[in-house]
């Protein structure tokens, strides 16, 4: 059998409802003609009288009791869809697939999140941990929609990335060891050194810093883990290089910061498809933009 329109089906349910094909016809602001076309139709497709014409009345028959019924559950689900499509094109409620490394997931993430829950508390951020290129892939491929990459980035075609954050990166270094006030490449490759993975931009970046000073040290261990990082840290068990965000709070007592001599930065791009922009993406978008200088 051929698909049933949910116009016929609207139909049959209001002739049933008000007993007259007159009535439904006034009701759904149709023609009478029209309201027995729709009903031949249905009886055509499914085969079986739908309705007993009597005098002053028409009723279901038991064939078309049981699809009346089914029509109600049909009507009802195809109104809440559109109900709930609306919410979501006004931006009332939605999702957005978010892609982020761990170290701004632990410290940043959670900022945009308690401000979108306070503004828009129906809208569900899914969230991937992922490195910037593989952000950048899903969002080619259509399977995220808002990504935080480190910067720089060769452009993509169709999508936005635009510059977001500029952080300091700090030494973090065992509080019982004696450092300088502003510690330098020749100082901190002398020391033992706790570095992010090999894999991630922060340690390009941390790399490049090393050898502008001439120094090319060995890490003790490498993690792609910013909070196990502090914590080994922490222990004494060598020093790091962190992106540091002014609302992060204060580290581990048993951990001082130091500033980097030359300075260096840690830079962040917000990165999304061009061209049209769901609400409730956009909503992320808006918490997010408000981080840029925090």
């Amino acid at each position: 059998m051929r698909e049933i329109s949910l116009d016929r089906l609207r139909t049959l349910v209001a002739v049933t409802d008000r007993g007259s094909f007159a009535d439904a016809a006034r009701a759904l602001h149709l023609a009478p003609p029209t309201v027995s076309l729709h009903i031949a139709e249905l009886e055509e497709r499914v085969g079986a009288p739908l309705l007993l014409r009597r005098r002053g009345h028409v009723g279901p028959t038991s064939i078309g009791d049981l699809l009346v019924e089914r029509a109600r559950r049909l009507l009802a689900d195809a109104e809440q869809a559109l109900d709930d499509v609306q919410r979501q094109v006004e931006g009332l409620e939605g999702r957005a697939r978010l892609g982020a490394s761990t170290g701004v997931i632990a410290h940043l993430l959670p900022q945009a999140l308690e401000a979108l829950r306070e503004h828009h508390p129906a809208i569900d951020v899914q969230i991937a941990v992922l490195t910037s290129q593989e952000t950048l892939s899903r969002l080619v491929e259509g399977t995220l929609d808002i990504g935080l990459v480190a910067l720089p980035q060769p452009a993509v075609a169709g999508l936005v990335i635009k510059p977001w954050r500029r952080d300091p990166v700090m030494a973090f270094v065992p509080a019982h060891w004696q450092c300088p006030a502003r510690v330098t490449p020749e100082w901190l490759a002398a020391q033992p050194l706790i570095l992010n993975d090999a894999t991630t931009r922060l340690s390009r970046l941390t790399t490049e810093w090393f050898a502008a000073g001439g120094h090319h040290p060995a890490p003790r261990i490498e993690l792609n883990y910013n909070d196990a990082i502090k914590s080994l840290v922490a222990a004494g068990y060598g020093a790091a290089l962190l992106p540091h965000e002014a609302t992060t709070p204060i580290p581990d007592k048993r951990i001082v910061m130091r500033p980097l001599r030359p300075a260096l930065w840690r830079r962040l791009g917000i990165a999304y498809r061009a061209g049209h922009v769901e609400r409730s993406t956009q909503h992320v978008l808006d918490v997010l933009w408000d981080l840029r200088l925090a």
